[in-house]
């Protein structure tokens, strides 16, 4: 059996992505441009990312970026408000604009083509939303819950093409209001209007459940997604904020039918991009957290396994974009097996919480 390809496995995914989106903007002259631009940034970054691989050092094509502790919402359920990442106040501690574009500036060098921006609400930050448009060979999904955008946000979206809104949908109005809170369904939808009458790329963002599976993966949900404008959706498999709410992570038999039914959507609707997050673990050689295929900043800087694990023991306050990926905590994940870990959610690190804090070499304010 041939061994596994970390970094052919993870170039065929931005390739595939990259395709998919090219595919969904044929009918948009403007963002078709952008993309087909982008797509040769994107080659550019994967030959740094190979030249870096070649020496030695592991450089992953994704980054998700918290830019902000801030919400104006309060989602039952909210894993960023149960761990503390997440609350109603400004912290002076978040990194600034200027620091942000600093980081964004690095990840550029090293050849790392997709940054995710969320928070909190990222439209909380227009500064660091404004920052990262001048970097236009760096694709910005901004996961957002799509109940401030305005005017003047249509405009930065159809200025700055490498911004993608995704927009957080929890299924049908009953399902999103029911968790997001009392009129963020139809606020979504407007939402959708004003994005496709301007010709904005935008996705959804979708919280796969142990009880919603069936419904979100279902051609009349997903069609009416692409009637709408949508053009990605990105299924986020449900991590449970605490041990009362595992029966709603996926179980293996759930994820299987997640990743047929992904088959089933891509050749069926191709007018749209599938992504699933984490996705098929087995397919990948493990987890890709904590630099395998991404790693997390949060919203002061701390270098992050993953959103879902919250513990850092590196600072970019302190540190480089490319010292952090070596953090004695990335390696130590890396080294001991904890990312290949046997677990039966969504999640493989959320189930060892207790290893990955014992790979802390100290406890950390990160």
């Amino acid at each position: 059996m041939q061994p596994f390809n970390l970094t052919e496995y993870l170039n065929h995914g931005v390739e595939r992505i990259v395709r998919g989106i090219l595919k969904a903007s044929v009918k948009n002259p403007r963002e078709s441009l952008f993309m087909l631009e982008y797509s040769a940034a994107s080659k550019r970054a994967a030959s740094l990312r190979a030249k870096a691989e070649a020496a030695g050092e592991h450089i992953p094509p994704f980054l998700i970026a918290s830019i902000t502790n801030r919400c104006n919402l309060h989602c039952k359920g909210c894993y960023a408000r149960a761990n503390a990442s997440c609350n109603d106040k400004c912290s002076e501690e978040l990194l600034t604009a200027d620091q942000w574009t600093g980081i964004f500036k690095q990840a550029s060098g090293l050849g790392i083509s997709f940054i995710l921006l969320a928070g909190g609400e990222p439209f909380l930050r227009r500064d660091v939303l404004e920052a990262a448009g001048g970097f236009k060979n760096i694709l910005f999904p901004v996961f957002t819950n799509g109940t401030m955008l305005d005017e003047s946000y249509e405009q930065l979206f159809n200025i700055n093409r490498n911004l993608v809104p995704i927009l957080s949908i929890e299924g049908d109005l009953t399902a999103t209001d029911g968790r997001r809170g009392q009129g963020v369904y139809a606020s979504l939808c407007h939402t959708m209007t004003r994005l496709y009458e301007n010709g904005i790329l935008f996705g959804a963002s979708v919280t796969v459940t142990s009880e919603n599976h069936l419904e979100v993966t279902s051609q009349s949900f997903t069609r009416d997604l692409a009637n709408r404008g949508c053009r990605a959706i990105i299924y986020v498999e449900y991590v449970p904020v605490d041990g009362k709410t595992k029966e709603l992570a996926p179980d293996e038999e759930d994820c299987s039918y997640l990743a047929d039914r992904l088959t089933w959507l891509r050749l069926n609707l191709s007018e749209l991009v599938f992504i699933s997050f984490p996705g098929d673990e087995k397919a990948s050689g493990g987890c890709l957290a904590a630099g395998r295929g991404f790693f997390h900043i949060n919203a002061r800087g701390g270098a992050e396994p993953c959103p879902f694990s919250p513990y850092s023991d590196t600072s970019l306050l302190h540190t480089t974009l490319k010292d952090a990926l070596q953090s004695p905590l990335f390696r130590r994940l890396n080294t001991e097996g904890l990312l290949a870990g046997e677990h039966t959610g969504a999640c493989v690190l959320f189930e060892q919480e207790q290893q990955v804090r014992a790979c802390l070499l100290t406890e950390s304010d990160f």
